[in-house]
């Protein structure tokens, strides 16, 4: 018996051992090859060399992917967007003076592997007016509804030497979907003069799971004994003018008049949102709504006459 248990044993191992390639295989037969390409269109903007990216990510079949997809410079990330339906992506980047290599990565999914393009050289060049760039790592980020992810916001000073006082700048998101919150810290950050080193600021994005929880309505008992005090008096009244507008026409005007008032009053509070939140209870939680958004970040600093804004993007997937 003993020795029988042994042999099935051991074939139940050797049988693990042979399958598992196998599944290995099939599972890298699931997902798919992507090829990405990137197009840099770069050119100069006041003094700046601003680059214009054009991204795409085709599947092995030839139908686009969907999903998000990061710019990297020499490997570091440099902002992030959300392909469309057609599997493409575009936008801007002000690039800081000196030498970059610009190239697409795209991560995969479940059903595709993940693919990059080749680098492209890129030499920015600037004036001596007092500037910055800005970056964001990573450059997407994917959540699940209810969870929490963080990035790093990079803003690095150009010719700062050339500052006669700090240069403050202010960081702020925008084009986020909806039951869903950006956060930095610190929000400001101080550019000293002559500073050449990048100062960071850390995003942390949070979304909204779905709920069912209901508060119970807040009700105070001495709410109700105010309202018997004002519809009991009330009533009674309206009930004798009525009683009294038999032989009088003008007392049933009156009368008509009053009911109108008195309808109108008690409409107007039963439906107001107040009167709804503490007899109803507040509504139940929405969650941030699943898909795949480009969520912009802006600094933005001001010398009093004239303002600097830089932008950046990065990809969000929420999924359920």
């Amino acid at each position: 018996m003993f020795r029988r248990a042994m042999r099935l044993h051991l074939v139940a191992v050797v049988g693990v051992a042979v399958a598992m390639p196998c599944l290995a295989a099939i599972s890298a037969i699931t997902q798919q090859a992507t090829q990405t390409s990137l197009a840099v269109d770069a050119h100069d903007l006041n003094g700046r060399t601003q680059a214009t990216l054009s991204m795409t990510v085709i599947g092995a079949d030839g139908q686009p992917v969907a999903g998000t997809i990061a710019l990297s410079d020499h490997g570091t990330p440099l902002a992030g967007f959300a392909l469309d339906a057609q599997g493409q992506a575009v936008g801007n980047i002000t690039l800081a003076p000196g030498d970059h290599s610009l190239s697409a990565v795209y991560t995969g999914d479940q059903t595709h592997l993940g693919s990059s393009s080749l680098g492209t050289p890129i030499r920015a060049v600037t004036g001596s007016t007092p500037d910055f760039s800005i970056s964001i790592s990573p450059g997407t980020l994917s959540l699940k509804q209810g969870q929490s992810g963080s990035a790093i916001v990079s803003v690095t000073p150009i010719n700062a030497v050339s500052l006669a006082s700090p240069m403050f700048v202010t960081i702020s998101c925008s084009g986020l979907p909806d039951q869903s919150a950006c956060t930095f810290t610190p929000e400001n950050i101080e550019i000293p003069v002559g500073a050449t080193a990048a100062i960071t600021s850390s995003l942390v994005l949070s979304t909204q799971a779905p709920s069912l929880a209901k508060a119970d309505p807040i009700v105070k008992r001495e709410s109700r004994t105010i309202a018997w005090a004002v519809l009991l008096p009330g009533t009674l009244m309206l009930g004798g003018l009525a009683f009294s507008a038999r032989r009088r026409r003008f007392l049933s005007r009156l009368v008509l008049l009053g009911l109108v008032a008195f309808v109108s009053v008690l409409g107007t509070a039963a439906c107001s949102p107040l009167y709804n939140y503490k007899n109803h209870g507040p509504p139940q939680n929405l969650p941030t709504p699943a898909g795949t958004y480009s969520v912009k970040v802006a600094a933005q600093s001001s010398n009093g006459v004239t303002a600097t804004t830089h932008t950046t993007t990065f990809g969000l997937t929420v999924t359920q």
